[in-house]
């Protein structure tokens, strides 16, 4: 099915959004200091103004203006209406992975296969170029950021109980067991129903392909083996007792981080943010590993992450695509990112130089940003679809009562609802989808 899709991509998804563009990429090259080329840009990340002032220090001829906004939905919410409405995007906003087949099926994306843009798939993991150019030879962002998917646990209590860090999804179920065998108290982690973004990067690890397309249809793989393997394990762990059931982000589960109940969790890079934030007193306590794989590979999953895209109303393509280089690939810019915003580079060559010592609520392992190097240099290809949204809520609607429910074949079962909810919701707004 992937190869079906990045040969039909171009023509299934972006035929009107490469038309649409196809001659504004010549567009505004540049200004003067005198009559600068004015970009803006819609973005959420905290104090990326303070990034951006380099750049206009230095560029007086292309200035950029940062319009703060209140997050990924709400900007691409406004996006959508400007584009709807022919007038009023901005030149360049900032886009998740997962939001591009939206954007791209609503024309509201300029493709920059035909700019310099083009030249810089090297200095990006290719799982993560995928996510910018859908697979095909059109490219609509520049990667900003990425969250490869790790593994976080108490070397405390896993020095304490004689255990080993877990390399398998065998070990790590046995390492569970073990855990709560020692302890019933503890738990080695907890299967979280509230984050859908979570699970599709454990269903990436797997290799599932949640959306395709072939020719001018999209596929649905979501309740296909590779997803189906990963529902059965949490199921069946959940089922077991070794693994809790509670949804991540909530006071108990806060609690639980800090007090060594939950002495282990699977999150991604960004993970030290969240960690010191919601267990300020284990400081030093916790390590970072590599995800456990299913025995076949060293694939990963990826949660989260950004890339800066030009909208298709912008008139300054060449200027906006200049900027958005050196925001996301040049080693001043990417350390402000950085220390001003907190993100995990995208650009391999640029995280390298900018990361060279472990976050300050890990000074307890001091290659941690290698191990982290390590886990997004294997992030699998995993495309998304044009209703996103839709397959997301699903996901925290049927799982929420599959984890209530605490059954391996309810796990299974919110498995192929995702499915049908989300084949429905294509087929209703006018998607052909594939048998």
């Amino acid at each position: 099915m992937r190869a079906a899709f990045r040969t039909g991509a171009v023509a299934a998804v972006a035929a009107a959004a490469l038309i649409m563009t196809g001659c504004s990429a010549d567009a505004g090259s540049g200004g003067s200091a005198d009559d600068p080329v004015e970009l803006t840009y819609w973005a959420w990340a905290p104090n990326l103004d303070k990034v951006v002032d380099l750049w206009n220090d230095e560029n007086p001829d292309i200035q950029v203006t940062v319009n703060k906004q209140d997050g990924g939905d709400p900007a691409i919410t406004k996006l959508l209406t400007a584009i709807k409405a022919g007038s009023g995007a901005p030149d360049l906003i900032q886009a998740e992975y997962q939001k591009i087949p939206t954007l791209v099926s609503s024309d509201a994306l300029a493709d920059l296969a035909g700019t310099s843009a083009a030249d810089l798939s090297g200095e990006f993991p290719s799982g993560v170029w995928d996510s910018v150019t859908l697979g095909g030879d059109a490219l609509y962002a520049i990667p900003q950021d990425t969250g490869p998917m790790m593994f976080y646990y108490r070397d405390d209590i896993f020095t304490q109980l004689g255990l080993t860090v877990p390399t398998t999804w065998d070990e790590y179920a046995e390492t569970a067991r073990a855990l709560h065998a020692a302890d019933p108290s503890k738990y080695l982690g907890t299967f979280s129903s509230n984050d859908a973004g979570w699970f599709a990067g454990l269903a990436q690890q797997a290799e599932a392909e949640w959306w395709s397309i072939d020719g001018d249809a999209w596929g649905v793989g979501i309740d296909e083996e590779p997803t189906q393997q990963v529902a059965d394990y949490w199921g069946g762990l959940v089922e077991e007792g070794v693994i809790d059931n509670k949804p991540m982000y909530t006071p108990e589960w806060n609690a639980a981080l800090n007090d060594g109940t939950q002495a282990g969790w699977l999150g991604a890079v960004w993970g030290p943010g969240v960690l010191s934030g919601n267990a300020a007193d284990t400081a030093g306590l916790w390590k970072a590993a590599t995800l456990p794989n299913w025995g076949d590979g060293d694939s990963n999953g990826n949660w989260g992450g950004s890339s800066t895209a030009v909208t298709s109303q912008s008139e300054h393509v060449d200027a906006a695509v200049k900027f958005a280089t050196w925001l996301n690939t040049d080693p001043d810019a990417v350390q402000a990112l950085v220390t001003e915003t907190g993100i995990y580079p995208a650009s391999t060559d640029a995280a390298a130089s900018t990361l060279s010592g472990a976050p300050e609520f890990f000074s307890n392992q001091p290659d941690f940003y290698d191990v982290a190097a390590e886990a997004a240099q294997s992030v699998a290809p995993f495309q998304y679809g044009p209703n996103v949204n839709v397959a997301f809520s699903a996901y925290n609607d049927e799982f929420a009562k599959a984890a209530e429910s605490k059954t391996r074949q309810a796990f299974l079962d919110a498995v192929a609802a995702m499915q049908q909810i989300t084949v429905d919701d294509l087929e209703s707004s006018g998607f052909t989808v594939a048998d």
